[in-house]
Parts: C-alpha cells; sequence; structure tokens
C-alpha cells in the first residue's frame, strides 16, 4: 500500500536517513534517522502499553498535563519556528505564528478537556439514562509539513486530553521539526502516550500495517486519504481526514475592486500558496473584472517583488514541478498569463505569484487543488453564474464569497456545499470553531471542540432499580429453657398447676 510518493529530497537519501534540502538554497537543511521496521512495532507496542492506564487518568490531571507540555513547547517556539523555517522555506514570521497556534489549540483543549461529558437522557420514570464518552485507545497521527506544528499539535492535543495515546508521523519534508516537537512532548507526558516516528512513505506503509491502532487521523493529500479509508474498511479503525481542497472565491458585483484584489491575493498567495484552504479558483462578476484583475497583478507583483523574508519558496522542486505543469496546461489551452507564470533561474525553489485570466473550467489549474501561489481568474456573467461554478466541484473543503448583498450570503450559506463558507474575508473564524469537509476534501471534524467527538466513543447507559427481595418464611425459634429443664411458663409436670 502507499501513502504517498517520497519527496524529492527524501528519494535521494539512503534507506537509513532522510535528507531535507534548504528550499531557499539547496544547501542540506536536515538529516534524520529513518525509522524501522522494528522501531515502528515498538511505537505502537508502546502506544498500547500505556492505553488503559492512560483512559483511566482523572480528565483533570490529563488537562493540567497538556497545560504542562503547551508551556514546555512556548519555551522552545523559536526553535521550532527556526527550524520549520529552514526545513520548509515558511517564513520566519509565520513559521512562529504557527508554533503560537499550536500553543493555542493546545490550551484550549487542555480547558475542554476536563469538562468533555456526556449526557442525561430523559426516560420512564423511576429509571436514569446516560451517555458516557471513552477514549478510543491508540491514535495514529499522520500530519502535514505546511503548518506542522499547529496542525500536529491540534491532533495531539485533541487526543491525549480524551484518554487516547498517540502514535505521531509527520511528513518526511520537515523531519528535524517533527522530531523535535515530539521530544518536547514526550518530556512532559508519560512514557508512551506520545510516541514519535520519523520516516517517509515506506514508514507510514509499515504503521498501517501494525495491529492495535484504533484511529487513523490524517491532514494531507486526498489520495493518502482516500487510502487510509480503504485500509480503516479492514481494520475498522475510525477515520478523521482533512484532506486537499480548491476552494472558490466568488466576487460579487458592487464590491470595492482593490479591495476584494486584496482578499484574494492573500487568499491565494499567503504561504506561497501552501495552504489547505487557499484560494484556488477565482469567480469574478464581469461588471468588476477589469479593476479588480489590475489590482491583483499589482498585489502579486508586489509579493513576489518581496524578499524571501516575506514571500518564501516553494517547499521543494518536486511541487514546483507540479505547480509549473498545471500552469503550462492551462497555457497552452488558452489561458492568459497576466503575472509570473514561469520558474526562475538560482538556487532553490521560489515561484513568482501569478495571476492566469481566460481560464476554463476543464483545466487543471481549476479542477485541481494546485497548492501554490497561482490565482486562475474566470470570469462570469451574474452571481448566480459564479455560485453555481463554485458549488460544481468534488472537493468540499472552504469557499468565499466577496458581495455587499445579503441575499447573496445567505445563498451562499446555504447552496455550497463546503465544510466553510466565507464571507468578506478569505481567513479567520472565531476561536474554537469547528468545521466537516465534504466529497474529496475528508470527513469528520479534524479541529474545533468536536473532535474531541471523534477521538472518543459513547456507551448509553440505561439504569433501573432492582426489586426489594420478598421476605423469607423463617421457622420459629424454641423458647429458652429454665434450669430445671422445662419451658418457662409450661404446666408443671410433676405436680399440679402452680
Amino acid at each position: 500500500m502507499t501513502i504517498a510518493p517520497p519527496s524529492a529530497d527524501a528519494a535521494r537519501s539512503d534507506q537509513d536517513t532522510l535528507v531535507v534540502s534548504d528550499p531557499v538554497d539547496g544547501t542540506t537543511a536536515s538529516t534524520v534517522p529513518r525509522a524501522s521496521a522494528e522501531d515502528v512495532r515498538e511505537a505502537v507496542a508502546r502506544a498500547r502499553a500505556a492505553a488503559g492506564a492512560w483512559a483511566r487518568t482523572a480528565p483533570a490531571e490529563r488537562g493540567a498535563l497538556l497545560h504542562r507540555a503547551a508551556e514546555h513547547v512556548r519555551a522552545h517556539a523559536e526553535e521550532l519556528a527556526a527550524l520549520n523555517t529552514r526545513e520548509t522555506g515558511k517564513v520566519p514570521g509565520d513559521a512562529l505564528g504557527g508554533v503560537e497556534a499550536g500553543v493555542g489549540t493546545l490550551v484550549q483543549y487542555a480547558e475542554l478537556g476536563p469538562v468533555h461529558r456526556g449526557e442525561a437522557l430523559r426516560g420512564q420514570f423511576g429509571a436514569a439514562d446516560w451517555s458516557v464518552p471513552h477514549p478510543r485507545g491508540v491514535v495514529l497521527a499522520l500530519t502535514p509539513w505546511n503548518d506542522p506544528v499547529a496542525v500536529a499539535l491540534g491532533i495531539i492535543g485533541a487526543a491525549v486530553v480524551t484518554g487516547n495515546t498517540v502514535v505521531h508521523k509527520g511528513s518526511e519534508r520537515c523531519p528535524a521539526t517533527f522530531a523535535r516537537l515530539n521530544a518536547l512532548l514526550a518530556e512532559v507526558l508519560p512514557d508512551g502516550v506520545l510516541v514519535g516516528v520519523d520516516g517517509d512513505a515506506a514508514t507510514g506503509e509499515l504503521l498501517l500495517e501494525q495491529d492495535g491502532i484504533d484511529v487513523y487521523a490524517h491532514v494531507g493529500s486526498t489520495a493518502t486519504g482516500d487510502r487510509l479509508s480503504e485500509v480503516a474498511a479492514r481494520t475498522r479503525a475510525h477515520v478523521i481526514r482533512e484532506n486537499g481542497g480548491n476552494d472558490p472565491v466568488v466576487v460579487d458585483a458592487g464590491v470595492d475592486p482593490t479591495w476584494a484584489a486584496a482578499q484574494v491575493a492573500l487568499g491565494a498567495f499567503a504561504n506561497t500558496g501552501q495552504i489547505c484552504t487557499s484560494v484556488e479558483r477565482v469567480y469574478v462578476h464581469r461588471d468588476v473584472a477589469e479593476p479588480f484583475v489590475t489590482a491583483l497583478v499589482a498585489e502579486a507583483e508586489r509579493r513576489t517583488a518581496s524578499p524571501a523574508a516575506e514571500f518564501g519558496p516553494l517547499v521543494d522542486d518536486r511541487l514546483r514541478r507540479m505547480v509549473q505543469s498545471h500552469v503550462d496546461q492551462a497555457v497552452q489551452d488558452g489561458a492568459t498569463v497576466r503575472t509570473g507564470g514561469s520558474t526562475p533561474d538560482g538556487a532553490g525553489s521560489f515561484y513568482p505569484a501569478t495571476v492566469l485570466t481566460d481560464c476554463t473550467d476543464d483545466m487543471l489549474v481549476m479542477t485541481e487543488e494546485t497548492f501554490g501561489p497561482i490565482a486562475p481568474v474566470r470570469v462570469v456573467e451574474d452571481f448566480d453564474e459564479g455560485l453555481r461554478l463554485a458549488a460544481t466541484d468534488r472537493y468540499g473543503l472552504a469557499a468565499t464569497v466577496l458581495t455587499n448583498d445579503t441575499g447573496h450570503a445567505l445563498r451562499a450559506a446555504a447552496e455550497l456545499p463546503v465544510g466553510t463558507v466565507k464571507v468578506n474575508a478569505v481567513f479567520g473564524g472565531a476561536p474554537g470553531g469547528s468545521a466537516e469537509p465534504r466529497g474529496a476534501s475528508g470527513s469528520g471534524f479534524g479541529y474545533g471542540p468536536h473532535l474531541l467527538d471523534e477521538m472518543t466513543t459513547t456507551t448509553v447507559v440505561h439504569l433501573e432499580a432492582a426489586p426489594a427481595a420478598p421476605a423469607a418464611s423463617v421457622p420459629a425459634a424454641p423458647a429458652p429453657a429454665d434450669a430445671a429443664g422445662a419451658t418457662a411458663g409450661s404446666a408443671d409436670t410433676t405436680g399440679g398447676a402452680r
């Protein structure tokens, strides 16, 4: 079984070592030992052995330990951010922000876990009914490279605070970041509660072959998520998966085109387009199309001209080649490059922020998750057309509508088949929010309070009082005898009545 193709960096390493190149200059960023088959078996065995005691640990104690883990990670935030930047090219400010977001998530789960509870159910008079959550057991957490600390800590925090133990394998594209994160958590948590495994696709295969895993929790590609679901049909493991997205944005008539362009640029170019909920396709109303595209091109060119500390490279050359292939196919089929669109010379895996117009519905940049800084634009005649095209897709992660029309916003919320509908902001949301992807984007709640429900099973209890036992028939006890052996109060057998 194949979890994911190994990265170009991992492919050039020997069998026992993961070697990652710095995407800025091509030098070696990290070298991490790859887990052996025995390491994998031992990791799962350790997590399984610790599961019983951890499940019986009081929720308040688990929450307190998670608070300590959060503070321990916070104390090493700059170290983790520097590793992340070195391995993936994530700009320093964003890398540090990702660590801080992960710490905040741990704190959130440390607070929510101890109050995660079942429900009292209204039943018949004289009986009691309630539901009780229980940990599922051992969670296999498979997490991505594009925001490694934040995503990993979300899954690990929810699993651990609800009484599960975790075997965690992060992406081979930033193994040193994950190795350090796992080590920091293991310094606080009891042995076996969090066991890190460093490896590539082959390591993932070995993990899936192990018995004793109860949950597959995965954030990453749709192909990998599909494979996990196939395996789970045999192992009966519970699957939580947040996978690829092809998120649309609909730009309505009547909006400020410069503001709309800034929103789309943020959605398409942040983290060099390497975000699950990046803007992947743009439907703009004809009435504002021309000034919108002009402003979007200016936003793209400003970012491309920024230093690497502000607009970083793609994670590696393998991803850059895929992004370029999507752009080339679009141009071949009639798209117009308004800016960017070609691989630059020089070291590293940089790619310019790119705007394409004259895009059609069958181009790869419109039908697939490009995962790069590409904004493909299609002009629509009205809001109805934009909404219809936005809803026509096999993915269902998120969508954005930029509009001044409240009715259009309400229609978008009602009609778009996605987990999250955002109106007038491509990113954002209340703390503790939960969302459930659809279609090729996955299944189950991958974050927020609802993730605690995903990490637990529910037992419903019905209790009635047993009837009282009937009174037993007990023979009368014989009367006590006096010293002469006569029964007290009886007639005198030796003479007349007394």
